[in-house]
């Protein structure tokens, strides 16, 4: 299959939650520097493997036709698929537009003076309509 670099690959916190999914350029550096490990699962089998590791296992075997690789002048090195970090245990804070459509589908279009339901087209975000 070969690759390009905007392959994707799934970053998990060291909880095994999703926190990123990042391109194989940064992919590449989280693992060589030891942020990261590659999750192998190819084989059936489960491995937690080092930057090192991971590259002794892309120049064991040739990979197959469905996955992905970056040719260098000497081997070809496998592309994880999903990698966890080391240190951070944290989620990413989701932050949530402040807008009038948020606004209303938080408040399932009920407005919250008087609790009636009523269309978007109806409401406004401070229940007064101006007179101009």
């Amino acid at each position: 299959m070969g690759t390009s670099l905007d392959y994707r690959i799934l970053v998990l916190n060291r909880l095994w939650q999703a926190v990123n999914i990042v391109g194989v350029p940064r992919a590449f550096s989280l693992l060589l520097q030891d942020h990261a490990q590659a999750i192998n699962t190819t084989d059936g089998s489960f491995q937690l493997l080092k930057a090192e590791d991971w590259l002794a296992y892309s120049a064991s075997e040739v990979p197959a036709d469905d996955e992905a690789y970056v040719q260098t002048v000497r081997l070809r090195i496998r592309v994880p698929k999903v990698l966890i970090l080391q240190q951070y245990d944290r989620l990413p804070v989701q932050e949530v537009k402040f807008t009038r459509e948020t606004l209303f589908e938080r408040d399932a279009h009920r407005c919250q003076y008087c609790g009636g339901t009523f269309e978007a087209s109806q409401l406004n975000m401070d229940h007064v309509i101006p007179r101009d």
